[in-house]
């Protein structure tokens, strides 16, 4: 099936920062870094060839989590890397990052966008057809769709919407679509021919022995599905 790029027709919402890249979105979680620190996943993960990164952090107090996306920051300020921060939108203002991401119990999006208004990009989790087309109609800049497949990473998650469930919202939504939920690189191209823009991923990145050889494998084969499916 080929589905059409749908985000290259929408104007960027950013003024300033201009679109970000959504092909290999790395979401961070410490408790599954095998003890190596927040900034050398990242680092390596931006050498392999990831394009965006959200600071995932449920367990840690507001100025531990500044810190670290401080942190972050400063890896991706050479990089053209774009920064997320997952829920907190005081944190996401505090270290200039590019933007926030909102589940659906978090601040109501328009809200979000009152208070940021058009200097930050904000993404919205979607778990069904309903969820993504009330984020398009809300003012999202792009949609994580949520889950693809069953997930460990997550235990507070709908049932899995599969690949058919992608496919779906992406007839019906024009935003980016980010996958997310147990993708892996095996199974990547199968997400992106279903309509994904990007993938996110946790594990497959931020558990992997080398770092750098799983980001570069999983943007390998992001790569060429968007180039089968033009």
């Amino acid at each position: 099936m080929i589905w059409p790029d749908w985000h290259a027709s929408r104007q960027p919402r950013l003024e300033m920062r201009g679109p970000l890249d959504y092909r290999l979105y790395l979401v961070t979680d410490r408790a599954l870094s095998l003890g190596r620190t927040l900034t050398a996943i990242v680092a390596a993960a931006v050498l392999g060839g990831v394009t965006c990164v959200q600071v995932r952090e449920k367990n840690c107090d507001t100025r531990e989590f500044i810190e670290m996306a401080k942190a972050v920051k400063n890896v991706l300020a050479s990089a053209e890397v774009g920064l997320i921060i997952n829920d907190r939108l005081d944190v996401a203002l505090a270290v200039e990052a590019d933007g926030a991401h909102l589940g659906q119990s978090d601040m109501p999006l328009m809200m979000a966008r009152n208070i940021v208004g058009d200097t930050m990009v904000i993404g919205i989790s979607a778990e069904s057809v309903a969820d993504a087309e009330a984020a398009e109609r809300d003012g999202a800049d792009y949609i994580g769709v949520s889950p693809i497949f069953t997930t460990p990473t997550k235990t507070d998650t709908a049932a899995p919407l599969g690949l058919a469930g992608l496919a779906e919202i992406r007839c019906r939504v024009r935003l980016p679509l980010v996958g997310i939920g147990s993708i892996k690189a095996d199974n990547s191209a199968e997400v992106i021919a279903h309509g994904a823009d990007g993938i996110a991923v946790v594990s497959a990145i931020v558990s992997a022995p080398d770092c750098q050889a799983a980001a570069s494998e999983l943007r390998r084969q992001i790569d060429l599905a968007l180039e089968r499916r033009r």
